[in-house]
This record gives structure tokens, sequence and C-alpha cells, in this order.
């Protein structure tokens, strides 16, 4: 089975251990067609983490009849955002977090490349980078 084009990892820092459970929405940028007016995202996918801290379903495999059908076949030259509910996740270990969430925005340069986004979380910091 092949997996999503964006996939997604979450560590949890503090503890050294996957973050289970964090939702994650998925959205693509839809630039303004009138000078003046904001650019706006939206939803475009959701998921949460399994239980090693991953999310690799989050789109349909590219090329699919699926993402054919549900047009969500990556664009180059397009912006995309994963936002990670942050929040939730430390609540649920009893533990405060200065974010809520975290933003991740990022411009696909080629759609048939794999886009690896891995979050690495403490509840008063984060780091990302593109992964492999």
């Amino acid at each position: 089975m092949s997996k999503s084009p964006i996939t997604c990892h979450v560590l949890d820092s503090s503890t050294g251990k996957p973050a289970e459970n964090v939702f994650i929405r998925l959205q693509i940028l839809e630039k303004a067609k009138v000078e003046g007016e904001p650019d706006i995202f939206h939803p475009l996918a959701k998921g949460y983490t399994n239980a090693d801290g991953r999310c690799l379903d989050l789109l349909p495999p590219a090329g699919s009849e699926l993402a054919k059908k549900e047009k969500t076949d990556l664009v180059a030259g397009q912006t995309y955002k994963v936002v990670f509910k942050t929040k939730e996740y430390f609540e649920k270990t009893n533990r405060k977090s200065f974010y809520p969430w975290v933003e991740i925005s990022f411009v696909i340069e080629n759609p048939d490349e794999h886009y690896h986004i891995p979050l690495l979380i403490s509840p008063y910091s984060f780091t990302t980078y593109r992964g492999s």
C-alpha cells in the first residue's frame, strides 16, 4: 500500500517518546483574487498521530483514483499548512503548554516527491524540519 504524499511525525522531546493521538489538519492556501483581500487557508484533510507519533494517511496516495476524485494530488508552487493541536495532547498528559497549536506552512516544489514533516514538541517549545 502506498502512503500519503504528506506525512508527519510528532515526538515529545520532554518525555523522549512519540506523541500519540495529536490531531492534525492539512490546509491549502487560496490566494486572494482581489488585491487587498486576505489569502485564506482551506481544510484539505485531517488525521491523528498513531502510537508511534506518526500520521501516514493524511491524503490518499498520489495519482490514486481517490486522490483524483477528491482533488488532493499535490500542486507545484502551491502553499500548504499543517496544524498540530498540541494543547489537547498536553492536557491529556496533565501538563500545561504555552502553544495551543503549531502551524507549519510550506511550498510544494515537486509534486512527485514525498513531503515528511517532523515536529519535536515540549510544553514550551517546538522544532521542525523537512524530513525524508
